[in-house]
């Protein structure tokens, strides 16, 4: 059993107020490229898909009289800081290993470089899943952020791929007892 669950990830209140700001679809489109990319990378499917749930919580929406400023965004943007620190709270809170919570926390904290003076990160493959799985689903100007979605499919999408997660843990858990 996944401890905690996306589904209880994504229920957690907190997590709703932010996810809100941050996109929903984007969240969840993006925890699905994480799975497919955790097995080509050969990452722990559970924990990216936790990350990619998670990595755009930290965001502040910057408005400009009245309007999305993406200018505005991207000059003043530590999302990845503020996202780590508040997913390391859900996550503990939640039931989540500190080992797990702060593996997590530093894949959502280098999902971007944009708060940081140039140069290169050197990543992990974890960290490089979420970065990947991110761009993967991103659209100019940062209209990812905004595509629409009910709750009620939201939830419809975590608990699959709660059950796809469940479903490689069983068959990861039967691959080593055999």
């Amino acid at each position: 059993m996944l401890r905690p669950t996306l589904l209880e990830i994504f229920e957690h209140p907190k997590t709703q107020k932010y996810i809100q700001r941050s996109g929903v679809v984007h969240a969840i489109a993006s925890s699905y490229h994480a799975f497919k990319l955790a097995h080509q990378i050969g990452v722990d499917p559970v924990l990216a898909c936790k990350a990619a749930l998670l990595h755009d919580i930290g965001h502040y929406t910057w408005y400009r009289d009245g309007e999305w400023d993406y200018e505005q965004y991207k000059a003043n943007d530590i999302h990845a800081i503020k996202g780590a620190e508040r997913a390391h709270k859900i996550l503990i809170e939640l039931g989540e290993s500190r080992e797990s919570a702060k593996e997590i926390s530093l894949a959502i904290l280098l999902h971007t470089d944009s708060y940081l003076p140039q140069g290169s990160l050197h990543l992990s493959p974890l960290q490089k899943v979420v970065k990947l799985a991110d761009e993967a689903d991103e659209e100019p100007n940062g209209m990812h952020h905004y595509r629409k979605i009910s709750l009620e499919k939201a939830v419809e999408q975590v608990k699959n791929l709660d059950e796809k997660l469940l479903t490689t843990q069983h068959q990861k858990t039967f691959q080593q007892t055999s």
